[in-house]
């Protein structure tokens, strides 16, 4: 079964970056193996998860407004991974971060989304 293992997070000052990745593992080189959008979500403490970027297969990205001009994503379709490139990072940027991508596992299976399991950024002042 496919799994997204996510990397990368920790504890940054304010001001700082970090790199994040998600790389899809496991039954990843099934026949008809296949990846749509990917994305990275945040949920920080007390508040719902919020989209942050998203990319898809085409490398077409969409990013929340938040985070526009400082956040990058990308995605290396050979490696199955998702980036998110994260500079000048703020205390309000602090959250779990959930990779997200619309997949399926075979051509005998249908899309759908999987999730990382989550990795903590914390922004200090």
């Amino acid at each position: 079964q496919v799994q997204l293992v996510e990397s990368g997070g920790g504890l940054v000052q304010a001001g700082g970056s970090l790199r994040l990745s998600c790389a899809a593992s496991g039954a990843a080189s099934g026949i008809g193996f296949s990846i749509n959008d990917m994305g990275w979500y945040r949920q920080a403490p007390g508040k719902q998860r919020e989209l942050v970027a998203t990319i898809t297969s085409f490398g077409t990205t969409n990013y929340a407004d938040s985070v526009k001009g400082r956040f990058t994503i990308s995605r290396d379709n050979i490696k199955n991974t998702v980036y998110l490139q994260m500079n000048s990072l703020k205390p309000e940027d602090t959250a779990v971060y959930y990779c997200n991508a619309d997949l399926r596992e075979s051509r005998w299976t249908t899309y759908r989304h999987y999730w990382g399991q989550g990795t903590q950024v914390t922004v200090s002042s």
